[in-house]
């Protein structure tokens, strides 16, 4: 069976998907991209579509079920390059892809993602102080 390549880049994996997507290569697709999620520690994940002229609801389910797996992994789900017309039939199907944050590009695909790891690790390090302050060596007796 054929298979879409994850390549890591840093903290992230890229998907270009450069054939049709049927709904066996889109499964195979989610089952790899959780695997690597998990056993790499990624933190973002960047799609790029802009080959894939037609989405239909089920890949369009796939995705978002990709973002909602990845989210849960802790990495952020960014896809990219969808044509106008793939953005139509998503819009006329009623598929609003929860959770997918989307970019024109790689390169904003990219800053999106390096931006919310940024704002993630900034959120995490004022929270740690935040606990430090509140349970830090302070037990009330003194």
């Amino acid at each position: 069976m054929e298979r879409i390549p994850i390549l890591k880049m840093g903290r992230f994996l890229l998907v270009t998907i450069q054939v049709d997507m049927h709904d066996q290569l889109a499964l195979a697709l989610q089952d790899d991209l959780t695997s690597q999620i998990a056993r790499t520690g990624a933190r973002g994940v960047l799609i790029d579509i802009s080959s894939l002229e037609i989405v239909d609801s089920f890949i369009g389910r796939v995705l978002a079920n990709i973002a909602s797996m990845s989210r849960i992994l802790d990495a952020e789900t960014v896809v990219v390059g969808m044509q106008p017309a793939v953005a139509i039939t998503l819009v006329e199907l009623g598929l609003s892809l929860p959770g997918v944050r989307t970019a024109l590009n790689v390169e904003r695909g990219m800053e999106l993602l390096h931006a919310s790891l940024r704002a993630a690790e900034l959120e995490e390090y004022d929270g740690g102080g935040e606990e430090d302050d509140a349970f830090g060596g302070h037990d009330g007796l003194s």
